[in-house]
């Protein structure tokens, strides 16, 4: 009985293992047509290598028993069974862990909807696979530094820049220049439109905003809307050029990058001497068109060129721009420390290049070796710290006098002459102080605070403890010290700017895990070698300049005509900053992982353009704002969005939002408070807070006071102190000081909406415009309110608009009991906040 019983159940096993065994077959041998093989081998046989066979692969043990280099291992599953349904395909474990719908695969991050799609489609046909089932065992890639070779050379940012043909369009009427032969080309293969143009007032607003960073007034609105000639436009935008404040908006963007601030940073966060006068060499040299590669070589080795001009050394405060620790626990570790925000920032400004990142090792992510790094490291070697640790060091590593041998000696000779009036001044008017001083009663010790009151006080003493002589003395005393306070030396100036600790620089180490204490190999001043470049050409400068003249080599270099990144990154900057993005949206990374260009071939033409036209960027600015491309309207259409929601190929102008900077200067512009006419000097300081400044270790340590006339200047003129930033500035996106910021992100937070609502700053300029308003139009409200809507919109506002803001002014009157100004006053801080006046159409 038992031996039945074993031989029943045996047979049972068996014809159970055969039943599978030949639905197995089935599964494994089921028929699948050429296009279906076609498919998998296109479409899903790289998906599965890239994303799926370093844990499911072939190498060693796959992941949870699942492999995935065979349709059987596929159909067997792993640990969780089978992980594909033929008979209910939308059920397979597959599908649901790419979905992220159990499991999460990969790991690394969920495919795109593209890739998903493809995979369920492919499970929906029957798994096709290859014939033979086995897929030749394709290993992932191991992932290590990218090498220096003939296949990473052939990157696209690495490739000489060469002038490509301008494409044939269909719509050739559209076409108004190269720019929107390219664009258009793109947008036909895709089967899209342009936008229509923009109306004539966006246009206009958009150029005035784009050039000089403020809006046209109403008297400018209505002078191009009735001019109907053919170059109405392309006349303001050469009249904008020509605007001292083109250089003001655009110096801008260029601090931005540079990362400059005018303290640095740390406990302390002491000012930097001079600063200032960089950030006018910036607004001169865009003001002046100064040809960009001039403006590169000024700021990398001005001090070294053949020619050494005020200009050319004010440059170099480039260096000096980066944050700056005066007490480091690691001196060596320090110096380097400034070398490397040296090397970063040069790469990512001028070359687009994330050179920073092989500090310590190899790049992850681009072919770029250690050896490379301090390659470009050894061109700054010599450089001499900003200085050590007094401000007497900063004076003497980072501050010059510019002019001749004799005007220098001149300049020292009045310095030291006004320090000694300024001591004896200081003792005279101080024994009188304090005679008067000890004399005060009551409120009289606050009024001796303010200094303009101090005469007054004096004068009652008079035939008290002063003689009429003291008196006259004391008048003359402060009369002196004010004079004193507003010398200003002729003929020669203080700039902060570079200087190196001689002729010869000393040997640059590779640094262990950039460890200045452990040295590795030497190696030589060199370019990045995936870029295929020359030998550098080192000379020393000589005439008793005391530089080793690497820089000059480094500058020559990255202006020259064998580096294919210097043009293209700046013409994707210029890019940038009028369309909201660059045609490389990663505008400081144009490696692997940066973004690649929607129209690489315009990016080539407009770099070869901007080179052959002698790197003028006006002309470049121009070139772009009369296409086509750059007067569409931003008018959305279904298909467009369906299709480019991002607007990759350009279909319409996006809408942008103003910057911090913008935002302020158009408050004052449109409440008449603006002071356009002073340009240059030392730095502003606008009110902050007490809140604000108490955050400080020491409350308003290093923030001062200037005049209400000063304080109403445009605001790149505004002292940039990095511990302090004035809330404005912050709350809208202002730039990042610590490192170079190719791009503002622009965020909505709710500190904007409060801001503009309630800070001091928006009330009292909200005060003064409503002033403007009743001082420059009649005595209704409907007259008050058109006007305040046409300089906020810079268009000519509706009725229905009018009545509007007459019937909110008369509402706050009544139901709040405001008085007449007042509620005209919120009239104002309303249209301020008018997504119109903030945005950009």
């Amino acid at each position: 009985m038992l031996r039945l019983l074993l031989l029943i159940t045996c047979t049972a096993l068996f014809l159970a293992g055969s039943l599978f065994s030949s639905t197995a077959c089935a599964w494994d041998e089921q028929e699948h047509s050429p296009e279906q093989i076609k498919f998998f081998e296109t479409e899903i046989k790289p998906i599965l290598v890239e994303h799926c066979f370093k844990c499911h692969g072939a190498k060693g043990t796959p992941k949870g028993g699942l492999s995935l280099t065979s349709r059987s291992g596929l159909l067997k599953g792993g640990d969780t069974g089978p992980s594909i349904s033929l008979e209910a395909p939308s059920e397979s474990i597959l599908l649901e862990a790419v979905n992220y719908e159990s499991y999460e695969m990969p790991p690394s991050g969920k495919l795109p909807q593209a890739t998903i799609a493809a995979l369920a489609k492919w499970v929906e046909m029957g798994l096709p696979w290859t014939p033979g089932d086995e897929v030749a065992h394709v290993e992932p890639e191991e992932h290590g530094p990218p090498p220096v070779n003939d296949e990473t050379k052939k990157f696209w940012s690495f490739q000489p820049v060469a002038r490509p043909n301008v494409p044939a369009v269909g719509n050739r009427e559209w076409v108004r220049n190269p720019i929107d032969a390219f664009v258009l080309h793109g947008l036909e293969e895709a089967k899209l439109h342009p936008a229509p143009p923009a109306t004539k007032t966006a246009l206009l607003r958009r150029a005035y905003y784009d050039l000089i960073g403020l809006p046209p007034s109403p008297e400018e609105v209505q002078a191009f809307l009735g001019d109907n000639s053919p170059d109405a436009f392309e006349r303001v935008v050469d009249q904008l050029l020509k605007s001292p404040h083109y250089g003001e908006r655009w110096g801008r963007h260029w601090l931005d990058l540079v990362r400059y601030a005018e303290t640095n940073s740390y406990e302390r966060d002491g000012e930097k001497p001079f600063v200032w006068r960089y950030r006018d060499y910036v607004i001169r040299s865009l003001n002046d068109d100064k040809p960009y590669d001039q403006f590169v070589k000024e700021q990398i080795a001005g001090d070294e060129l053949p020619q050494v001009t005020s200009d050319s050394i004010i440059a170099t405060g480039y260096y000096r721009l980066g944050i700056w620790q005066d007490e480091p626990v690691d001196a060596e570790q320090e110096l380097f420390e400034d070398l490397d925000d040296l090397v970063r920032t040069t790469g990512e400004v001028y070359l687009g290049m994330t050179v920073g990142c092989a500090r310590c090792h190899d790049h992850k992510l681009d072919p770029i070796p250690q050896t490379d790094y301090y390659g470009m490291l050894a061109f700054f070697r010599n450089v001499k710290r900003f200085g050590d640790r007094s401000h007497e060091s900063v004076l003497a590593a980072s501050v010059r006098t510019l002019g001749t041998e004799d005007s220098i000696e001149k300049f020292e000779r009045l310095i030291r002459e006004h320090k000694e009036a300024t001591k004896d001044n200081q003792k005279e008017l101080g024994k009188l102080d304090r005679r008067i001083k000890a004399d005060l009663v009551g409120v009289e010790n606050d009024e001796w605070k303010a200094e303009q009151a101090r005469i007054d006080i004096a004068k009652t003493r008079i035939g008290k403890i002063l003689t009429q002589e003291d008196f006259d003395r004391y008048v003359a005393l402060t009369a002196e010290r004010d004079r004193l306070r507003d010398f200003r030396p002729p003929g020669n100036e203080q700039a902060l700017c570079v200087s190196e600790h001689g002729t010869t620089a000393p040997p640059t180490h590779v640094l262990i895990r950039g460890n200045a204490h452990v040295e590795g190999d030497i190696v030589e001043p060199h370019f990045p070698t995936v870029l295929s470049p020359p030998t550098p050409k080192i000379v020393p400068p000589g005439d008793g300049i005391n530089s080793t003249g690497r820089r000059l080599a480094l500058a020559n270099w990255l202006t020259g005509s064998e580096n294919p990144l210097t043009a293209r990154v700046m013409v994707n900057r210029i890019w940038h900053y009028h369309f909201g993005r660059g045609i490389v949206r990663s505008t400081s990374d144009f490696g692997f992982q940066g973004v690649a260009p929607t129209h690489p071939e315009l990016l080539d033409w407009l770099a070869s353009d901007f080179v052959d036209s002698g790197w003028r960027i006006k002309r470049l600015h121009k070139l772009i704002m009369l296409s086509n491309t750059y007067q569409m309207s931003s008018q959305p259409n279904e298909q467009a969005l369906a299709k480019d929601p991002i607007n990759n190929l350009m279909w319409r102008f996006d809408m942008r939002r103003l910057s911090s900077e913008e935002i302020r200067d158009s408050i004052l512009a449109v409440n008449g408070s603006l002071n356009r006419d002073k340009m240059f000097g030392p730095s502003i300081y606008v009110p902050i807070p007490e809140e604000v400044l108490a955050g400080q270790s020491r409350p308003g340590a290093g923030w001062g006071q200037s005049s209400p006339e000063d304080r109403a200047r445009r605001s790149i003129y505004i002292h940039v102190k990095r511990s302090l930033v004035v809330p404005m500035m912050a709350n809208f996106d202002g730039a990042d000081t610590d490192a170079s910021c190719p791009i503002r992100f622009v965020t909505t937070q709710p500190t904007q909406a409060l801001g503009m609502l309630n800070s001091d700053f928006i009330n009292e300029q909200a005060e003064v415009f409503a002033k403007y308003l009743v001082a420059n139009t009649g005595s209704t409200l409907q007259e008050q309110v058109a006007i305040g809507l046409r300089r906020v919109s810079q268009r000519e506002p509706t009725t229905e608009e009018i009545e509007r803001g007459v019937q909110l002014i008369k509402s706050l009157q009544q139901k709040y009991k405001l008085s007449p100004e007042v509620a005209l006053k919120q009239f104002c801080v309303m249209a301020l906040n008018l997504s119109e006046f903030m945005y950009i159409d």
